[in-house]
């Protein structure tokens, strides 16, 4: 742990707010306010009616003057400084991981609650990494970092939890299929761009993609380790593990990135200590929170990317008996990657955190 971490998680234990009257509103702070994730957790907030005093808008200096509208009101955007972060409670940061090892000492130091989408912080002991309707338990214990698991992890996770509360899962083999939203807004305009190439018989673009997505599915272009596997796969690995507090929980995972503009899907093979019913999964899918079960075997209507969409659920389908093996269980799903993968979940946990009355430095009522 980090001697700053260390510091502020002293302090936190030497006021805590169990006992303190917590004020109605909230100052907020979005860390990388035009990106993708950005937009979409500035019009989370608005939706979900979050609890917002003041809220600022910080992204790099080439987009500072310009305006943002929430409720309404037209919001200067403003470049990121360490006075920017006086008075905030929450900082919801998605501009990537160098930005927020930048300023998370200064985040915290000014007394700021900072959940970080990035990668950051995910594999710190010392920082919790939290999916609402997982463990969401995990966030009391912060000390002024929570971090946003990676969105392949948060759509799976949240799909596999109610079946591992039944029956621990012993093995989980993914596959997923991953859309250009993962690498941003620039990164989807690229493939919209491509694809119009292609059509027109000329070279498309690759600016953002080291390959031509449109039209064509690689796997995800993350650094390799000595075993063969991307960073993205061992994300999927070590961030189950850690969240669902299962350290040898056995997890493999392949990474695909495919021309689907939005929202990720995913290929989950899992294996149990003894079999699964397919009905008792069934039920499990239909009464577990943020997921719902779309399956129409007569139409052969399953999840899709199109459905999931701007859907704040992850969309789970196809459950079915894994033929090669008595205690498998096969199923599919699909989950919108900006949104519960990213934004949503973020906002989810400053909800929890607000609620549980987790916020360590909340503003005068």
């Amino acid at each position: 742990m980090s001697k700053f971490i260390r510091r502020i998680a002293v302090q936190a234990n030497e006021g805590h707010q169990e006992d303190m009257n917590l004020p109605e509103s909230y100052n907020v702070a979005i860390l990388g306010a035009t990106g993708a994730v950005g937009t979409e957790l500035l019009q989370i907030l608005e939706a979900r009616s979050f609890p917002v005093e003041k809220l600022k808008l910080l992204a790099s200096p080439n987009s500072v003057g310009k305006q943002m509208r929430f409720k309404g009101e037209a919001i200067a955007i403003e470049a990121v400084s360490t006075e920017a972060f006086q008075g905030i409670d929450i900082v919801l940061a998605s501009a990537g991981g160098a930005i927020s090892k930048q300023w998370a000492e200064t985040i915290v130091e000014a007394g700021a609650l900072m959940i970080d989408n990035s990668s950051a912080f995910r594999m710190d002991g010392s920082v919790p990494l939290v999916v609402p309707e997982v463990n969401p338990s995990a966030a009391e214990g912060h000390t002024g970092i929570i971090a946003n698991p990676n969105c392949t992890t948060i759509l799976m996770t949240v799909a596999l939890w109610p079946l591992h509360q039944l029956q621990p899962i012993r093995r989980i083999v993914a596959c997923t299929y991953q859309s250009a939203s993962g690498a941003g807004a620039r990164a989807m305009e690229e493939v919209k761009q491509q694809a119009k190439a292609i059509l027109e018989g000329k070279k498309p673009p690759t600016e953002i993609f080291p390959y031509p997505l449109a039209f064509n599915l690689f796997p995800h272009n993350t650094p390799i380790n000595q075993q063969g596997y991307c960073e993205e796969e061992m994300k999927m690995v070590n961030e189950t593990r850690k969240i669902f507090a299962a350290p040898n929980l056995k997890v493999s995972a392949t990474c695909i990135r495919v021309p689907v503009l939005r929202a990720h899907s995913e290929a989950i093979n899992l294996e149990f200590d003894q079999p699964f019913a397919v009905d008792k999964a069934r039920i499990a899918i239909e009464q577990a929170a943020g997921v719902r079960l779309v399956e129409d075997w007569n139409a052969n209507y399953f999840p899709m990317p199109i459905d999931a969409t701007g859907d704040d659920d992850v969309l789970v389908g196809r459950i079915r008996q894994d033929i090669s093996h008595p205690c498998g269980l096969e199923l599919w799903l699909c989950g919108d990657q900006i949104r519960k993968g990213a934004a949503l979940n973020a906002v989810q946990i400053a909800e929890l955190v607000v609620a549980k009355r987790w916020l360590k430095s909340p503003v005068a009522a």
